[in-house]
């Protein structure tokens, strides 16, 4: 029986939102800040401290280019009764695991996917495998967030972070894949703030234009974006960004990625941080090519995809274990930096119907029929 995680619903002013997030997920937070000081002490030799002196720097430019956002981690540290920094190390921490070369693993594949129209209708796929260490799965929440004026926000989260993957009532999504590359701008976005705008934002060209005119990300990452135009991987660093569209030479409408750029040069990426990276890049698009073969055809409809289809062949897939598409846990590596997948997206968006997504706990091949969660969900437990 797959796990129950929090759902919640919160709505109201950017503190009243934040209050609630941190009443409802405080033992979650606690947990959270306890699991990322001893990973930044053992991977860089960092204190809680001086992960706070990070986190103060960040404070300053939140503040001033993000008021309200800024507002609602106020309210998550209020409601979870912790310090501000706290919660601002949490959404700063792939900054501070990765843009300042903590020795930590990763492993997150990801695929956007537009089908050409077919006798139903058109529409986009966007997926992923969400990689990172085991011992956070069990601060992992799902929420949805109304304010006035934005779109309705639904996405899995870390406890005490503003902003992770999913999806908004417009029909915007998003995936994440770590990058690891200096450098790191703390005058810059967090990349989990970022991936918040795109949730609020009606489309992806206007989460590209949002972020871009709040002058970028502080570190090296990849989104890979998507809305009923289309997905669209955002190669981004504080020395300039990337846009990469589909190609569709073998597979119309698809783009996939994994842990390092493809033709974001603005940067230096470690080297050989991932050497399995480009091995799952490889491995996604050639099963991705496959399952357009076995359907009959390569322009196939959205019919012939199904979430299940992508479970079972793709998500699921253990070429080159245990650091596969469906990851396990290398256990030459030290506890607090082993990453494993823990869950499968799949979202979905078409012009002519509401956005929704199912997710897998765990690894994808446990997706038996009543451990697929939909969302939205009709039930909201607070």
């Amino acid at each position: 029986m797959s796990p129950v995680y929090p759902r919640l619903h919160l709505e109201g002013t950017s503190y009243e939102i934040g209050v609630a997030h941190g009443t409802h997920l405080s033992s979650q937070i606690r947990s959270q800040i306890q699991i990322y000081a001893e990973m930044f002490q053992q991977t860089s030799k960092l204190s809680w401290s001086e992960v706070h002196s990070v986190a103060r720097q960040f404070q300053n430019s939140l503040s001033k280019l993000l008021p309200e956002i800024y507002e609602e981690m106020t309210g998550i540290a209020k409601g979870a009764d912790v310090d501000i920094l706290d919660i601002i190390a949490l959404n700063a921490r792939s900054e501070i695991a990765l843009g300042l070369y903590s020795e930590v693993s990763d492993g997150c594949t990801a695929l956007g996917w537009k089908h050409y129209p077919s006798s139903e209708r058109d529409e986009v796929i966007l997926a992923q495998n969400w990689d990172w260490t085991p011992r956070v799965q069990q601060n992992l929440a799902m929420m949805s967030i109304s304010q006035p004026g934005k779109p309705q926000i639904y996405m899995i989260t870390e406890a005490g972070v503003v902003g992770k993957i999913g999806f908004n009532s417009s029909s915007v999504g998003v995936c994440l894949n770590a990058i690891r590359a200096h450098p790191m701008d703390t005058n810059k976005l967090p990349i989990h703030i970022a991936l918040r705008l795109c949730l609020e934002s009606t489309s992806a060209q206007a989460a590209i234009e949002k972020l871009n005119t709040l002058g970028g990300v502080a570190s090296a990452q990849h989104i890979l974006i998507a809305d009923p135009c289309g997905p669209l991987c955002l190669e981004l660093s504080p020395l300039g960004n990337v846009v990469i569209h589909p190609h569709d030479d073998a597979v119309p409408g698809y783009i996939a990625h994994t842990n390092h750029f493809l033709q974001n040069k603005f940067v230096k990426e470690a080297k050989v941080w991932l050497p399995d990276s480009p091995i799952r890049l490889q491995r996604i698009n050639q099963l991705a090519y496959d399952l357009t073969l076995s359907s009959g055809t390569r322009r196939v409809s959205s019919r012939d995809i199904t979430n299940d289809a992508l479970r079972a062949h793709i998500f699921s897939d253990t070429f080159n274990a245990p650091v596969s598409i469906c990851r396990f846990g290398d256990m030459t590596r030290p506890e607090t930096t082993r990453s494993t997948t823990l869950f499968c997206i799949v979202m979905r968006f078409s012009m002519n119907s509401d956005p929704w997504a199912e997710v897998v706990w765990g690894k994808p091949e446990s997706g038996a029929t009543e451990e697929v969660c939909r969302m939205p969900w009709f039930e909201v437990h607070l």
